[in-house]
């Protein structure tokens, strides 16, 4: 017997039902939720605590967050409840259209907050920045690390990431590579090789054949 259900087999089988009602109708809007016992009631969990629900001797209780009751505030007005939590009393059936609602707000709203949680870093220096596609790291470092002279200051961070991580530092090891072979190389596109090939040139320099 699973957690939850060893919970829900503990009360009368009047509430065992409401209980059993409470579960299904959560897991078919979260099916990808995982559950657990967490403070002492069922919990389900998607990128963070999703809702809580659990049995009491005249109504079932469910915990879909204070955002949750304060959403569905109308709704809800005409059941008992606090700041983040809700009675349903045992002897009416359960509002599963209410709750269905309840729970995919709960759905969305975690999920943005994950997104979110995502894309906000701190590097190893301690500077805050939201990363993106345009913004992979840090861009306080970045400007830090960018030389200012050579031909490693003339391309776009990527590209100079893309070298540097294969020790390419100098013109004299650029010259060891062809085009082809170049452009293989993570984060640096076309558009860096008609720079790399003017500095080559400068230098005397090509790449190979």
């Amino acid at each position: 017997m699973d957690p939850i259900e060893k919970y829900i087999a503990s009360f009368p089988i009047e509430t065992q039902e409401q209980l059993r009602k409470m579960r299904t109708t959560i897991r078919k809007v979260a099916p990808e939720a995982s559950e657990e016992i967490k403070y002492g009631i069922p919990t389900f969990i998607l990128n963070g605590n999703l809702v809580h629900f659990g049995g009491f001797k005249n109504h079932i209780g469910f915990y879909p967050a204070p955002s949750g009751i304060a959403e569905f505030h109308e709704e809800l007005s005409k059941y008992k409840g606090a700041k983040g939590s809700i009675q349903f009393p045992l002897k009416e059936a359960l509002p599963t259209a209410l709750i269905i609602k309840i729970v995919k707000f709960r759905l969305k709203e975690n999920l943005k907050k994950t997104e979110s949680e995502k894309k906000h870093r701190v590097c190893r220096n301690g500077h805050k920045f939201i990363k993106s596609s345009d913004c992979p790291t840090c861009p306080v470092c970045e400007a830090a690390k960018k030389p200012t002279k050579g031909f490693l200051s003339l391309l776009a961070s990527p590209a100079r990431r893309a070298l540097e991580r294969e020790g390419i530092t100098t013109l004299n090891k650029l010259s060891q590579l062809t085009e082809a072979n170049t452009l293989k190389l993570h984060g640096l596109g076309k558009s860096s090789i008609p720079i790399l090939r003017k500095a080559l040139k400068d230098s005397g320099l090509k790449f190979r054949k």
